[in-house]
């Protein structure tokens, strides 16, 4: 009796374990199904968001990019309409310094034995100086350069740079030549010459010398200006030969309050019209030397007499 209801009961117990199992197994596989379920509404939701965030990457980039663009386009129209008035009002004291040469020319002529002379040069060569200016501001804003219709000699150019400047009494031009520039050559290699003497002069001591010579090598004519005023640091020399080289052109905003027109004058027109300008050498005094290089297009060996200086 006791050996029967031992082994009713292990019978209930195994099918008690049996049914314990198969539930278990049930559940298991109810959770499993329930966890990829779940696993896959999270991929899904996770793709869902992902793509979100790309197309909101996109958009957020297409702003960004809309944006550049109208902020290029406001900079590029400002710029454009400062150009615009600049070149307007530096034609103006183009005109008017012109204008006054012509007057003041009359009167030396008129006048030329009179005490005033001396008084009228130096008004003469204010209005030069400022001439200068207003031509440099001019061809930064986009204006051409005035034309000649005849060769000059080198001497001549530079004489009449040297007369572009304030302090003029400390260039000395070290030689005579009578090699010629080509007509089309002589407006810009002028200006260029000019401003890079008045960069001597005002980085220089008021009385240090300012040597002009002249200098054939192969098939290049170089004007070289020797000055004895600071030299540049190796931050200074890239930025000038960056903008000597006229491969950047820095918005007149970039120019400062008071703005410094020399060097991007010179790398424009060096670039437009076929010549090299460098100051990276070091003079004899310690200071710059600065070449300006003419390929043999701009130059030719015809011999033009250079004017002699009036005496006095």
């Amino acid at each position: 009796m006791n050996r029967d209801a031992l082994v009713w009961c292990l019978i209930a117990v195994t099918a008690i374990a049996v049914v314990a199992v198969v539930a278990l197994v049930a559940r298991t596989r109810a959770l499993a199904a329930k966890k990829e379920h779940t696993e896959a509404e999270l991929r899904h939701q996770l793709l869902a968001a992902d793509s979100h965030l790309h197309a909101s990457r996109a958009e957020l980039q297409r702003f960004r990019v809309e944006q550049d663009a109208t902020l290029r386009a406001a900079k590029e129209a400002a710029e454009e309409n400062t150009k615009a008035v600049l070149k307007g009002a530096a034609s103006l004291l183009q005109s008017l310094a012109a204008e006054q040469t012509t007057l003041l020319d009359g009167i030396q002529r008129k006048y030329g034995g009179h005490t005033v002379l001396s008084d009228l040069l130096d008004v003469n060569h204010a209005n030069a100086q400022m001439a200068r200016k207003a031509q440099g501001i001019a061809v930064m804003c986009g204006a051409p350069l005035g034309r000649r219709n005849r060769p000059a000699s080198v001497y001549d150019v530079v004489r009449s740079a040297q007369g572009q400047i304030r302090n003029f009494h400390r260039v000395a031009i070290m030689q005579q030549t009578s090699l010629a520039l080509k007509a089309s050559a002589v407006a810009p290699v002028a200006l260029a010459v000019a401003e890079l003497l008045d960069n001597a002069a005002s980085f220089s001591q008021h009385d240090a010398p300012i040597e002009v010579t002249f200098q054939r090598v192969q098939n290049n004519l170089c004007i070289v200006i020797d000055d004895a005023g600071v030299s540049m640091n190796d931050e200074e020399r890239q930025r000038a030969t960056a903008l000597l080289s006229g491969e950047i052109a820095p918005r007149l905003s970039q120019l400062g309050t008071q703005p410094r027109f020399g060097f991007p004058v010179i790398g424009l027109i060096a670039r437009q019209h076929g010549f090299k300008v460098d100051v990276t050498g070091v003079s004899r005094y310690g200071g710059v030397r600065a070449v300006v290089l003419l390929p043999e297009e701009l130059w030719t060996m015809e011999e033009i007499p250079p004017v002699q200086p009036v005496p006095t």
